[in-house]
């Protein structure tokens, strides 16, 4: 409920999931959050396109299937199939949405931190809404000088959550990726790369994060029953 009674619309976000696992596997990573926040939001948890190529990090900790969302070179410089990750997620968003937002971890995250700026550009998602908030967990900038240079041409002014690991492989990565938003929300924990837990600082940032996103979606629908009664 918003501060004078008013029913206040959750933020919806598909969720992208990180490489080699599924939709599944990041509904049970996302719910070691508190119930206090998972209640505010509305979740939306997709497979990637393609199933699994090779062995995954998971296995023998969640159950398969996994899948993918695009495959890359040695050096993460070259994509194959991104175009077509890129198409199965306008379809998708088509078919479920309209969604508020994104929340990635791993894999899912570099995609979510990229496609504001590709949309913004005109090269993905351009038949859906415009994506108005991010949630980063352990994510990274695109490292395809192609993909890059469209998706972080410039700042983007949306409200970003983004959590890094102290120990986490891509935290230098994810780091560089915050410094393409303004105004970011960090989120440091202790653990590597993971969906982590929330202690009561990392608590408050999340429940202020949400707030945020609960007072713009308030705004955004007044204004709309404005202009229709006008």
């Amino acid at each position: 409920m918003g501060s004078e009674g008013t029913i206040v619309r959750k933020p919806r976000f598909l969720c992208l999931h990180g490489f080699r696992t599924s939709g599944e596997i990041m509904k049970i990573q996302l719910h070691k959050w508190p119930q206090s926040v998972i209640d505010r939001l509305d979740l939306v948890f997709l497979d990637a396109p393609f199933p699994c190529q090779g062995k995954s990090d998971v296995e023998g900790i969640f159950d398969p299937p996994y899948y993918e969302w695009f495959q890359f070179n040695k050096e993460f410089n070259e994509y194959t199939n991104f175009e077509k990750c890129l198409e199965y997620l306008e379809d998708r968003m088509i078919e479920l949405g309209p969604f508020d937002g994104l929340i990635g971890f791993s894999q899912g995250a570099i995609l979510s931190g990229g496609l504001p700026g590709l949309q913004a550009k005109g090269i993905a998602l351009q038949k859906v809404p415009k994506i108005k908030f991010i949630i980063i967990i352990g994510g990274a900038m695109f490292k395809s000088t192609n993909v890059a240079k469209d998706a972080y041409s410039s700042t983007m002014d949306i409200p970003s959550l983004h959590f890094l690991g102290e120990t986490d492989f891509l935290k230098p990565y994810g780091t560089e990726l915050i410094d393409s938003f303004e105004n970011p929300v960090v989120v440091h924990h202790p653990k590597g790369h993971t969906v982590p837990r929330l202690d009561e600082k990392s608590l408050e940032k999340v429940t202020a994060f949400i707030d945020t996103l609960e007072h713009l979606l308030m705004e955004e629908e007044v204004k709309i029953g404005e202009d229709l009664i006008m």
